[in-house]
């Protein structure tokens, strides 16, 4: 499958050579500079330091060839339009990158899901009509729970625990995917663990997020 153009017209072929080589002593957050400014020279030859690396990542969590590719294609057009906003002191390239292909992957996910429960849906809304109302009115409340604490944290750290927890990486392939030292990632799964407890437990507490049930 061809990705559009912008993205990786340049990536995949061999035809600007001499300005493929301007670019390749600059640096990743350079290139995303070069990209703010319109250069496609520059995004591709960013695709093609990061490209594979992002593929990886959108399989794991994908699992199907196609859709992994739609979600880089999806992500290095992201950053294609969104390069301007992208703030070196905040992350690395690579990893505003990846991060971008990443939350696309995880869409995709959502999207296929809903696609593949729309022949059931009859079936489910028995299902669920069937289990007890608290029950399932309490899991519902659960997941949302998560979720809404999750959304409070550093990007970085809810990054690291989403692809570690939802993406099924390893600590070592975290550092490895985004280009950190595996202390970082350590460091940044603990610091995200406990604040996720913290945040849980304050959410509990407060009684703000009890699920009220009607007989």
């Amino acid at each position: 499958m061809e990705l559009a153009a912008p993205v990786v017209a340049f990536a995949r072929s061999q035809e600007r050579p001499a300005i493929r080589r301007q670019h390749a002593h600059l640096s990743d957050e350079a290139l995303v500079a070069l990209v703010a400014r319109g250069d496609e020279d520059a995004l591709a030859e960013l695709y093609d330091r990061i490209g594979r690396i992002a593929y990886g990542l959108a399989l794991r969590v994908l699992r199907d060839d196609r859709l992994a590719e739609d979600a880089v294609q999806d992500g290095f057009l992201a950053a294609w339009r969104t390069a301007a906003a992208f703030r070196p002191e905040r992350a690395k390239a690579s990893t505003w990158v990846l991060t971008l292909v990443h939350r696309r992957a995880v869409d995709l996910v959502r999207r296929e899901e809903r696609r593949r429960a729309e022949p059931l849906a009859e079936e489910a809304s028995v299902a669920e009509a069937a289990e007890p109302t608290e029950e399932a009115a309490w899991l519902r409340f659960e997941r949302e729970r998560v979720q809404a604490a999750l959304g409070q944290l550093p990007d970085t750290q809810r990054e690291a625990l989403e692809l570690a927890y939802y993406g099924g990486f390893s600590q070592s392939e975290l550092a490895e995917r985004l280009g950190v030292p595996l202390g970082t990632i350590k460091s940044r799964m603990f610091a995200g663990l406990a604040r996720l407890r913290e945040l849980l437990d304050d959410s509990a507490q407060e009684g703000s997020w009890r699920p009220e049930f009607t007989s």
